[in-house]
């Protein structure tokens, strides 16, 4: 197997709304030498406005993102997926990828007619450089060197580490110069720790993840937050589908939740930090086996009395039930939302909707629509509507492209439509502090000027072409909004 580590560069931070505008990658063999590479860009959706945090922190001038001779969106998601898949199986890591990244591609994905889930399906599995590199660190100090901000605190930025580490890295915040520094820095920790490299790559795989966690009757889960590492005994106590399993902390008061009522357990559990941790066994947890603990991990506790601990639980179902129960009682649901860019994870495209989506690829426009129109799944109706949109404009009826007229402008003008509006974007730009960055104010003076023209032309489209157009169809409606664009008001 070998590894793919990648990046991307985006409009944004918000999945589903935002894209990806570079796409970077760097395949290895088991030892880390390079096999190939691959990069490509992508001109910006119309749809999309990019924040202007990002073009500032990218370097990309708007005018770039406009470039007519850039591939669209989906000819790049169609190339990225083709040479991923060319490289599968294999382990996908990113730097904070878990968390961002692959949320950003499997967005895009999804919203070309995809199946999301490429990089933890055909073999492949899935790992977090950042959880890497704050493991090691943590693990075998001597490992790297972490730098620290104004407040003393370590600091995982990326760009830091490798400056830190004497890795050049001239090429911040580009996917590919990016991709280049996070190699560098999982060679050194493969180099000078081996024990926390392997079982990093041990733990990227979900079905050892959940055979461990099911297996061991105490082991040590490390979680980050703020940049430090937090260590804590724990032992499995069920399941939380699809993919969580929920473990209770060792180092807990047991006595106070074995004897807590039915009706004040779930408070108990809700604060924070919980007793119950969930542990996602498909994104790549940070854990350590009891035998393995380092001092610094046991925070004073022996390993006899964690074993002892993770017996009582584990000899107790009642217990382990109850608490399972409680934990589920006091979660808070979110409803699903009314935007079709947010429920990507509220179900899985049925069998044929899967062979339809294949065969889009595939077909003309005119059978595209044909195809699109059969779908099963709205959400697929509406990412589908808007492909062809883009592809063949005139391919689509007169009422159905005013439909989506009439959703793009409400994406860009309508802070309800869910992404980045024009007007929230320029009022963005005066919250840009331009400190350390000469240079960088002709790029977001531009960008001012282009949000300001736009602003004025779809404004005028909405109130010349859109101000007497019938009501949306229930097919771009509610859950299955489509929020596309015209070529009048780009």
């Amino acid at each position: 197997m070998s590894f793919v580590f990648y990046d991307t560069e985006t409009t944004g931070l918000k999945p589903g709304f935002d894209q990806i505008v570079h796409f970077a990658a760097i395949r290895t063999d088991w030892n880390l030498k390079e096999i190939d590479r691959f990069q490509v860009r992508s001109r910006l959706l119309p749809h999309v406005v990019p924040h202007p945090s990002a073009l500032f922190t990218n370097g990309l001038p708007i005018a770039r993102l406009l470039d007519d001779t850039l591939p669209a969106h989906y000819e790049m998601v169609r190339s990225i997926r083709r040479t991923l898949l060319s490289w599968s199986p294999s382990i996908f890591v990113g730097y904070n990828s878990i968390r961002f990244d692959e949320e950003m591609l499997r967005h895009a994905l999804f919203q070309t007619l995809h199946d999301a889930y490429l990089t933890s399906k055909h073999g492949n599995c899935r790992a977090d450089a950042l959880s890497l590199m704050m493991a090691a660190t943590t693990l075998s100090p001597t490992c790297l060197a972490v730098p620290r901000n104004a407040q003393g605190r370590p600091t995982y930025r990326l760009e830091g580490l490798a400056a830190a580490n004497g890795i050049a890295h001239g090429d911040a915040h580009d996917a590919m110069g990016d991709v280049e520094a996070m190699v560098e820095l999982c060679r050194m920790v493969y180099d000078r720790s081996s024990e926390v490299w392997q079982r990093f790559v041990r733990f990227g795989k979900k079905a050892t993840v959940v055979d461990f966690v099911e297996s061991e009757d105490s082991f040590f889960l490390t979680e980050f937050y703020s940049n430090e590492a937090y260590h804590a005994p724990v032992t499995c106590i069920g399941p939380d589908p699809p993919n969580g399993r929920l473990c209770l902390r060792l180092d807990s008061d047991l006595d106070r939740l074995a004897t807590m009522s039915e009706a004040d357990l779930p408070a108990a559990l809700c604060i924070k930090p919980s007793p119950i941790r969930r542990i996602r066994v498909n994104a790549a947890p940070t854990l350590t086996p009891l035998y393995d603990a380092p001092d610094l991990m046991l925070g004073g506790l022996t390993h006899e009395t964690i074993e002892a601990a993770a017996r009582r639980v584990k000899e107790d179902q009642l217990f382990r039930q109850r608490l399972v129960a409680a934990y589920a009682a006091g979660r808070i649901e979110r409803p699903q939302s009314l935007l079709v860019e947010e429920q990507l994870y509220s179900s899985f495209p049925g069998p044929s909707d899967e062979a339809r989506m294949a065969a889009f690829h595939d077909a003309s426009w005119p059978e595209a629509l044909s195809i699109v129109q059969s779908f099963d799944d709205p959400r697929l109706r509406a990412f589908g509507s808007r492909l062809i949109y883009f592809g063949s404009r005139s391919s689509l009826p007169p009422e159905l492209r005013i439909e989506i007229e009439r959703f793009l402008v409400d994406r860009l003008l309508e802070e309800a439509a869910g992404g980045l509006t024009l007007s929230q974007a320029i009022l963005a730009l005066d919250t840009v502090s331009l400190e350390g960055r000469p240079g960088m104010g002709p790029l977001l003076a531009d960008y001012r000027d282009h949000l300001t023209d736009r602003l004025s032309r779809v404004t005028q489209y909405r109130l010349h072409h859109l101000t007497a157009s019938q009501p949306a169809s229930p097919t771009f409606a509610g859950t299955a909004r489509a929020t596309v664009v015209s070529n009048e008001v780009t």
